[in-house]
């Protein structure tokens, strides 16, 4: 990946709306030199999928929260088929340490959020935080470089 990949991918994360023609512009480069390089980036596994990020306020889930569920009184399997069904949770990762899974959910109102915890509790112990803040919500991926 050299140096008008990068910038590529920074355009992209940027507004992946932009077109071949204004990212050709912005790069000097042809549309065809352009295209050819995110077929490669698409194919290389680098860039995954084009999407488009929704304002949580904006679709009315404003209460964020990030959930711990740790002491699993179920397997593995049957905590992760049943979190994929949750409308709410908007990520679940399997984590080291004290807690078997983080969770990200997004609910409308404190009532919602009471009644996902209360769906949650069976399957092992959860611990809820409210985010109040986020002062790095979202951050531009690129390559590692080495640093001169």
């Amino acid at each position: 990946m050299d140096k008008i990949d990068i910038q590529l991918l920074e355009l992209l994360q940027k507004n992946s709306r932009i077109s071949i023609s204004d990212l050709s512009n912005e790069l000097a480069l042809s549309r065809p030199s352009i295209s050819e390089r995110l077929h490669r980036l698409q194919e290389k596994g680098i860039i995954e999928e084009f999407t488009t990020r929704v304002s949580l306020a904006a679709v009315g889930r404003e209460i964020l929260l990030i959930i711990q569920v740790g002491a699993l009184k179920v397997s593995v399997t049957e905590f992760e088929e049943m979190i994929k069904k949750e409308e709410e949770v908007i990520e679940c990762h399997r984590v080291t340490g004290e807690v078997s899974y983080i969770i990200k959910a997004a609910v409308s109102n404190m009532n919602n959020m009471r009644i996902l915890i209360d769906r949650l509790i069976p399957y092992g112990q959860i611990n809820t935080s409210t985010v109040l803040a986020s002062p790095v919500s979202k951050r531009y991926i690129l390559p590692i470089t080495e640093k001169e």
